[in-house]
């Protein structure tokens, strides 16, 4: 189940949850670091769109016709907080960041992604 709206961050534990329940909707998993962190590991399915370019590729994750819900990992939550922030400022309610980012998501989750 998704968290509610008020709520700013994922565990992610109850990210994991999420994506393995068959009943959930598809979500887009954003990854908002930097492509030489992205090529050093990154979680299954997430998405590039550095934060030092999101204003400018925003609109793409904004699209009416994607009413996907959305979360945002980077390496230790603090950038996809502020990339969480923008987005619902920008009107989409249906967005968290992934608390702890990837590096907790490999502590907790999936051992084999890389730590740095």
């Amino acid at each position: 189940m998704l968290p509610p709206a008020e709520d700013f961050e994922i565990t992610p534990a109850a990210l994991k949850a999420l994506r393995a329940d068959n009943e959930s909707p598809e979500l887009l998993l954003i990854d908002c670091r930097e492509e030489d962190e992205f090529a050093l590991c990154r979680i299954e399915g997430g998405e590039l769109f550095p934060l030092s370019r999101f204003a400018e590729l925003s609109p793409s994750i904004l699209s009416p016709e994607d009413a996907r819900p959305i979360i945002v990992y980077c390496h230790h939550g603090m950038r996809s907080m502020n990339a969480t922030l923008f987005l619902r400022e920008k009107g989409r309610k249906a967005v968290w960041s992934l608390s702890g980012g990837i590096d907790q998501w490999s502590s907790e989750i999936d051992p084999s992604v890389p730590r740095y």
